[in-house]
């Protein structure tokens, strides 16, 4: 069960419980999750990047993972495989500490976990990097839609 709420909210939904139940409680800030619209365009403009440079949508989606992203610095024992965390990482070097062989890596943290001004962020870099491309942009099609509803009204208007 999962329960979103103001602090007031959140405690008058536990006073509801029954006291004879033990109960996991997980407390985390809410943050807005980035929509499946922003998403659905951000992969449509990583296929069009991909496209236009004949590369794989992976290969951009990693590219601007890292110029636009999230990310977070981690270090591992150097017997860890980083693949089992994600498969969005960098290796940074190599240290020894304590007797013992570490690995850093700089983890790039997918857009599925994103809220939604990461995801802002992130579809802002890939406008510019489309734009820069030549590869037209949501913004460049509303307002392409925009004149043409101008013009149907010119038109019916007589001017």
């Amino acid at each position: 069960m999962t329960y979103t709420g103001t602090k007031l909210e959140i405690k008058q939904f536990l006073y509801k419980l029954d006291d004879k139940t033990i109960w996991d409680i997980k407390i985390e800030k809410h943050r807005n999750k980035r929509s499946l619209e922003a998403n659905n365009y951000a992969w449509q403009l990583i296929t069009e990047i991909g496209n236009v440079l004949r590369v794989s949508k992976e290969e951009i989606y990693l590219q601007m993972l890292k110029d636009y992203g999230q990310r977070e610095y981690v270090c591992l024992l150097a017997n860890v495989d980083p693949n089992r965390i994600s498969k969005y990482y960098e290796l940074q070097g190599t240290f020894k500490q304590n007797g013992n062989t570490f690995k850093s890596y700089m983890f790039y943290i997918g857009t599925s976990q994103y809220d939604s001004k990461e995801m802002s962020i992130f579809i802002d870099g890939l406008v510019q990097e489309a734009k820069n491309l030549g590869i037209q942009t949501l913004e460049d099609i509303e307002i392409e839609n925009l004149i043409k509803e101008m013009e149907k009204g010119e038109k019916l208007n007589g001017n």
